[in-house]
Parts: C-alpha cells; structure tokens; sequence
C-alpha cells in the first residue's frame, strides 16, 4: 500500500489507538536516540511508494524522518496527533541546538497490527 492509499476495511478502532501509541512513543525514541527502539514500532514488510520490495538492509522511510542518519539531533513537540483508521497525523516542533526550531507535520500509514508501515514529513515555511 502507498501512503495515502486507503485500505478497506480500515483498521479496528483498537488497532488504530495502538498505532497512535507507537507514533507517540516513536518521538520518545528518536529523541532519545534508541534506534532500536524506534525500529520495533516499524512494520517488517514497510511500505515506502516503491512496487518493489526494499532490500533487507535499507532504512525504511520512518526512520528516514524520525532518525535521519545525518543532521541535527534534537527534540520533538507534538501539538496534535490525530488518527483516521489507517492513517495518523502528528503536528508538532522540532527543536534543535543551536537554534533550530521548526513546524512540522508527519503523516504515518500503519499495518493491520498498529506498526508504522509508512510516514511523510512536511515542514512549515514562513514567508513575509
């Protein structure tokens, strides 16, 4: 499934609560640094928009934007997370020293067992 595609049926609404709780507690990893962590709320089969399954050993998209291997470490406030069967929106700032500081909203898709099967990352731009 490519993020944004819609499943039928969509999740029970337990296994969307769970999937809110694995995005809550995927910030706390990655704030913390616990790649290991972050990597057992990440669906086994994820799905990243490719029609091909990912090699074994690539980074999945999730860990892509909540660890991003290069770039400042820091941390995550979320303002909002609201969830919809299969997908959870989580609205929030991101932190950082020296002085990094920026909105952000992710868009993660979850599997029938509440993992995190997908996630997009957009950014906030002022202008004016």
């Amino acid at each position: 499934m490519v993020l944004g595609e819609r499943r039928l049926p969509p999740p029970s609404d337990t296994v969307t609560a769970v999937g809110v709780d694995h995005v809550r507690l995927s910030y706390l990893y990655a704030d913390e640094g616990d790649l290991e962590g972050l990597e057992s709320l990440v669906h086994r089969e994820v799905q990243d928009g490719s029609p091909y399954p990912a090699p074994p050993t690539r980074r999945s998209e999730v860990l892509d934007v909540l660890a991003p291997a290069e770039g400042p470490k820091g941390t995550h406030h979320l303002l909002r997370v609201i969830a919809d069967g299969d997908c959870i929106a989580a609205v929030g700032r991101f932190t950082s020293a020296p002085a990094t500081d920026v909105e952000f909203a992710d868009i993660f898709t979850i599997a029938d067992d509440g993992l995190l099967a997908g996630c997009r990352r957009f950014y906030s731009v002022t202008t004016g």
